[in-house]
């Protein structure tokens, strides 16, 4: 009877696999509204501030992946810093935006475009209509809104650069549609083509962090084509109430086009963006989008989007775990942004409305959150997606090129210095190392390396955002004291952040220097690796701000946010040295001591999910003789910091790091030290992974559970041998293959303990 019920399971589970496998729409599983209200999670709660940390600040974007622009619903008319287009709790919608919102972030927008289609009587202020989210219908691939007080319901669709809008009648009546440049500046410009029936204009960009409020060199530019010819037009001046106040009395004006429209009649609008010319917005609406058909349009889009997710599938009974990762998912592939136009064209970063043009099959990208996705997005798209990584590293080189230095954090095509650290450099590093990029490496090499070891020769340079902050201080000290103040930047001071930040950069160029065979470079930047020794105080055991004089601050308390932290606490920041977790483990005493610390910070609840900076610490047990803990406390975090509602996600989702951290880490694997090549096992969210690998190869990840309940990993398998590692190469990754992973009701002690197969930060390639 026994042996007659299994084979009943194993038959049951392999009918459930099939049915799995044959699933295709994996679009549905996407909820766009997630991460669009105040935060709920736990550590959001206890850890965060404001805006900043207290939303997502996500929006529900009709894009497809790594786009010139988003399509957005506006609630938020302003662009503001910290503020996206849409929040959940709004009731007012005031038209779609062709946006450059930078997702999950607390930027600002720029460059965007509003279109509000409204009827009746003409209104050019206070025409935001009302509606609830049971008038909304939100995809990645299309929104639909029913706006009752109009008598209309619209809907946009998209390509990588232009967008198409829908609004249909449902009674005859005017229509108007409101075209605004949304400048804050005063200084949008829209203009009216009746002969040519389309209405063009443009919206200067500004410069954010260094440089604030200086032209950013380029303009959002749009070509808006009608498929109705144009009858009544005029222009409008916009509310000007967020413009600065040295700037009061400049207007910023907008366009308006009406018609008569009959009940049930559609008009389409179509909306080419672009960031070099008004010639370029229209080449790429020529493009991308030359007909009519929004149906058509829709279809491909979502047919992109299924092309992306299906590159992972996931196969689980619980259906709200499938809706985050796939959520997830469709988050980490906002940005970098698409800038070139459909025939290369570019603006020149750091440059005064001056072009380039890329060469044939490349693409140019910018708007990179560096210091949140080199951690875990970054990593996640070298498995998936290694030519968009290659375009990502080659786009920063040439703003390296083409502005003297390599952007710390380049955003609006500029420097901004925003942040710390200088995680280009581990970019570019692990690209080259891993063999994504092979190009011109001794280029990209002097690039880093100039960074690393140089500041510009004119304040004037440095002032721009040019080269790593406090870098004559981290040179001199072997970290950066508190006496520097680190003055010119967005993020002053926060010097052990810096330092412990630096020392990880530090150790990503000195693998490629010794692959390079650059030995003098390699000794020096590896012997700065270990500059977070010196931030570290063993009398208390945690990071602490020092003076020249070698002294630490007093008094101090681990668990306050201070001046030289990041966004955080001395305890969080400590265990951020993911390139030598074995030399922390031994200035904090050994394993034990290591695990005690770790366990200190989970119990207090002092582990703040919402910020990058303690990412890898629940898998760092992984490091010590209590593996098992890196699998529990990583289940815990993904089932309290991550749902599927609008307040589901734990602080800024960070330009996707936050959904790349779920994506790894339901998998069963995360990149702890990004430069090493290696990611730490945990125990999968999911029965099955499948990760479709290029030239046809595929990565399977197989979960066998005891129970329901299992979460321990008691064994490994790679390829159907037993495998001991704690941890997985990229090496292995890449080939392709399949990964059992064995799991209990309780934890299994023995399992992934032994130091000799705990990770070595080493990548292969210099092995």
């Amino acid at each position: 009877m026994r042996s007659i019920s299994f084979c009943f399971v194993l038959l049951f589970a392999a009918v459930v696999s099939t049915a799995f496998a044959q699933e295709t729409d994996l679009v549905k599983y996407v909820n766009p509204l997630a991460g669009t209200a105040n935060s709920t999670t736990p550590s959001a709660l206890k850890h965060g501030y404001e805006a900043l940390t207290n939303y997502a600040n996500t929006a529900p974007s009709v894009t497809t992946p790594f786009a010139m622009t988003q399509w957005i619903p506006q609630t938020q008319a302003a662009e503001q810093k910290c503020i996206p287009p849409y929040y959940y709790k709004d009731n007012a919608f005031s038209g779609f935006r062709g946006s450059h919102w930078i997702s999950g972030s607390c930027t600002q927008d720029y460059g965007s475009v509003t279109i509000m289609p409204i009827t009746g009587k003409l209104k050019t202020t206070g025409y935001a209509a009302q509606f609830t989210h049971k008038d909304e219908k939100s995809t990645p691939y299309v929104y639909r809104v029913n706006l009752p007080s109009y008598k209309i319901h619209t809907a946009v669709t998209a390509t990588p650069r232009a967008g198409i809008i829908e609004v249909t009648a449902d009674a005859a009546d005017s229509l108007y549609l409101l075209i605004t440049p949304n400048s804050d500046w005063g200084e949008g410009y829209v203009k009216v083509d009746t002969k040519n029936n389309e209405i063009y204009g443009y919206n200067p960009a500004h410069r954010i962090y260094q440089g604030w409020g200086k032209a950013a060199g380029f303009s959002g530019y749009f070509v808006i084509k009608l498929e109705k010819k144009i009858g009544t037009n005029g222009m409008f001046l916009t509310d000007n109430s967020n413009i600065p106040d040295s700037l009061k009395g400049r207007k910023n004006k907008g366009a308006y086009v009406g018609f008569r429209v009959q009940k049930g009649e559609k008009l389409h609008i179509r909306i080419g963006t672009s960031f070099t010319s008004i010639d370029g917005a229209r080449k790429n609406l020529a493009a991308e989008l030359p007909g009519w058909d929004f149906e058509a349009v829709a279809a491909k889009c979502k047919a992109v989007w299924q092309q992306a997710l299906k590159q992972i599938t996931v196969n689980t009974t619980n259906t709200v775990d499938k809706h985050i990762f796939y959520t997830s998912f469709y988050h980490a592939m906002q940005v970098p942004r698409l800038y070139n136009d459909v025939d290369g064209t570019y603006p020149k970063f750091s440059s005064n409305y001056k072009l380039a043009k890329m060469p044939k099959g490349g693409n140019y990208y910018d708007d990179f959150s560096l210091w949140d996705i080199f951690r875990a997005e970054i990593p996640l798209f070298e498995i998936l997606k290694p030519t968009y990584v290659n375009n990502f590293v080659q786009s920063l080189l040439t703003k390296g090129e083409q502005g003297g230095w390599l952007p710390i954090f380049p955003c609006w095509d500029n420097y901004t210095s925003e942040m710390v650290g200088d995680h280009t450099t581990s970019v570019i590093s692990s690209a080259y190392l891993k063999g994504i990029s092979t190009g011109n490496v001794e280029n990209a090499y002097r690039l880093m390396r100039q960074n690393a070891f140089d500041q510009p020769k004119t304040r004037a340079e440095y002032v721009e955002g040019k080269g790593r902050r406090a870098l004559n201080s981290y040179i001199k000290y072997g970290y950066i004291p508190l006496e520097d103040s680190v003055l010119e930047a967005f993020h002053k001071m926060e010097q052990v952040s810096r330092t412990l930040e630096y020392a990880y950069d530090d150790y990503a160029l000195a693998q490629l220097s010794k692959k390079l065979g650059k030995t003098d470079d390699y000794d020096k930047l590896l012997k700065r690796s270990k500059n977070y020794v010196n931030v570290f105080d063993p009398s208390t055991g945690f990071v602490r701000g020092r003076y020249q004089n070698g002294s630490f601050i007093k008094p101090f308390n681990p668990d306050s946010k201070q001046t030289y932290i990041t966004e955080g606490t001395p305890r969080q920041y400590t265990f951020y040295v993911p390139q030598d977790v074995q030399g922390l483990t031994k200035l904090m005493g050994g394993r034990q001591k290591l695990e005690t610390a770790l366990d200190s910070q989970f119990i207090k609840g002092e582990y703040w999910h919402g910020n990058e900076p303690g990412h890898q610490s629940p898998f760092m047990y992984n490091y010590t003789a209590s593996s098992w803990k890196t699998q529990k406390q990583v289940r815990a975090i993904l089932a309290a910091e991550y749902s599927n509602g609008p307040g589901g996600l734990g602080g800024n989702d960070d330009a996707g790091q936050m959904s790349a951290w779920y994506m790894f880490a339901s998998m069963g694997f995360y990149p702890v030290s990004p430069i090493s090549g290696e990611y730490i096992l945990c125990s999968p969210l999911f029965d099955n992974v499948t990760i479709n690998l290029n030239d046809g190869k595929k990565l399977q990840i197989i979960c066998h559970k005891k129970s329901k309940n299992s979460m321990y990993i008691n064994a490994v398998k790679w390829n159907g041998q037993a495998y001991a590692k704690n941890y997985i190469t990229y090496a292995n990754i890449v080939k392709g293959g399949t990964l059992d992973i064995y799991l209990q009701d309780t934890p299994d002690k023995n399992w992934g303990v032994n130091p000799a197969q705990q990770p070595t930060g080493v990548p292969a390639a210099v092995k």
